[in-house]
């Protein structure tokens, strides 16, 4: 369900911060709105029942039933990360509750992300680190898989503001960039030459060198890519996923790698995660695992309080807010 816009005309006077995000980082909405309380709460089970049953917003990573049910007041949650998939318990979509996301805010620093993998490959930095390790100049071997990206076909799967982000960083160095989404009727970011519905993935993944996963996980997109779909990619190109490691099936893509279905893959989510010692990701020579970390950047605080005020603005005139989740969709 996606809420509608008369939520936004209950209270908001006690605004909760969870004490996991950096709480010094949300101190500009203090100042900004005296006539709110910002209070920071564990939400572990520690907090004053009394402070709980007092909150009627709060921003946080996580929700759990239990912080639910301590909240009686609580009509608006805001995720701190543009994934909700953690926050759509039945606890929450039993309630007439209002839940916004952090879309956008990441969209800058994961663009630089998959670039910086993208390169990586292109210059064959994964096999020439691991030279370097073990004391070997591997120069004759690196230089026949050497690439530029320049005229290189880009598929970034989920066109949304990650997508967008992307699309117009990867279109200045000269890729040819193509979008796939849900809701082809939705203005595409404008640096995409051509954007395709998500029921024509198999169509156009033969054409890409590189594809950029930047899905949300919801019932569709669960294990989308799987053999079949990996089978239909250029044994050249790349995948590159940045959204959610349950979006590819993990044991297909190890498949796909070790017999050369595809050329590499760079993995900053997995499946699961953290991803087993074990795994035989770990040890292959053309995969780059980057632990999640692609959402993390010192200007994402300033993107997500910027959002969060504006946010609090329009809930204080009563206004539909921005990046409401649609709660039967996922995202």
């Amino acid at each position: 369900m996606q809420g509608p816009a008369s939520k936004t005309s209950r209270p908001l006077d006690i605004f909760g911060i969870v004490n996991s995000l950096p709480v010094e980082e949300f101190e500009p909405l203090r100042s900004r709105f005296p006539q709110v309380d910002f209070v920071s709460i564990a939400g572990d089970g520690s907090d004053e029942p009394n402070l709980l049953a007092t909150v009627n917003a709060m921003v946080s990573w996580w929700i759990t039933a239990d912080l639910l049910a301590a909240m009686p007041r609580l009509h608006w949650v805001h995720s701190a990360g543009a994934g909700v998939e953690g926050f759509l318990i039945p606890e929450l979509l039993s309630r007439d509750l209002l839940l916004t996301n952090n879309r956008g805010a990441h969209g800058p620093n994961i663009a630089e992300h998959v670039l910086a993998m993208m390169f990586a490959f292109a210059r064959q930095l994964p096999y020439l680190l691991r030279g370097q390790l073990q004391s070997e100049w591997r120069d004759e071997s690196a230089r026949e898989s050497i690439f530029e990206l320049d005229g290189q076909e880009l598929l970034i799967v989920g066109s949304g503001e990650i997508g967008g982000a992307l699309a117009s960083r990867a279109a200045g160095l000269g890729l040819r960039v193509t979008g796939v989404r849900r809701r082809i009727e939705l203005s595409p970011p404008s640096a995409l030459r051509r954007v395709v519905s998500l029921d024509r993935l198999a169509e156009v993944l033969p054409d890409a060198d590189h594809v950029a996963i930047c899905l949300p996980l919801t019932d569709r997109t669960r294990g989308l890519f799987n053999a079949d779909l990996l089978g239909r990619m250029k044994s050249s190109a790349y995948l590159y996923n940045i959204g959610r490691g349950g979006t590819v099936v993990t044991h297909d893509l190890i498949a796909a790698l070790r017999t050369s279905t595809i050329a590499g893959a760079g993995l900053d989510v997995t499946d699961p995660e953290p991803l087993p010692s074990d795994s035989p990701l770990w040890a292959m020579e053309n995969v780059l695992i980057t632990a999640h970390t692609a959402g993390t950047s010192p200007r994402l605080w300033a993107r997500t309080t910027d959002l969060l005020s504006r946010n609090i603005a329009l809930h204080l005139e009563g206004k539909t807010l921005l990046n409401i989740v649609n709660q039967t969709e996922g995202y």
